[in-house]
């Protein structure tokens, strides 16, 4: 089942269940998913490709995360609890992440398929990471591990 449709699913599950902070959560991405076919001019009916879904969520998640820190350097324990427990309700519907081992094995082989390029190539070599990995690693950790391996 596409990840739009399973969003819905949860949602309903959950305004079933009165789990409000769930419906609250779920709510915001069926809004953020609307916002984005909206964006990509899809009718409302039509389901979003999982990749666009997976984008929405990652931005959804970072956002959260950007506001724990906020609040946590603001003293409000309170909303920075609110919105860890919001991330993991996302987290949910987010593909496993692989290891840095995994990501490394990745990078290595996208530089020998490139040639290895250097630090000129170091764009090119990022955008064929992240298609291979499939949104199962964090953009930051592919930069790193691109950085190191040439560097070497």
């Amino acid at each position: 089942m596409p990840l739009d449709q399973q969003i819905n699913s949860a949602f309903l599950d959950a305004y079933k269940a009165k789990d409000e902070a769930r419906v609250s959560t779920l709510r915001l991405l069926k809004s953020a998913i609307l916002n984005k076919k909206i964006e990509k001019r899809l009718s409302k009916e039509e389901i979003l490709p999982d990749a666009d879904v997976i984008a929405v969520l990652k931005s959804e998640v970072k956002k959260r995360q950007d506001s724990i820190e906020s609040y946590k350097a603001g003293g409000r324990t309170d909303l920075a609890d609110k919105e860890e427990a919001e991330a993991a309700i996302i987290k949910e519907f987010l593909p496993s992440q692989m290891s840095e081992d995994q990501a490394r094995e990745i990078v290595k082989s996208v530089i020998v398929e490139q040639g290895n390029p250097g630090p000129a190539g170091f764009g090119k070599i990022m955008s064929a990471v992240m298609a291979k990995a499939l949104g199962q690693v964090d953009g930051n950790v592919v930069s790193k591990l691109v950085k190191e391996e040439l560097g070497k």
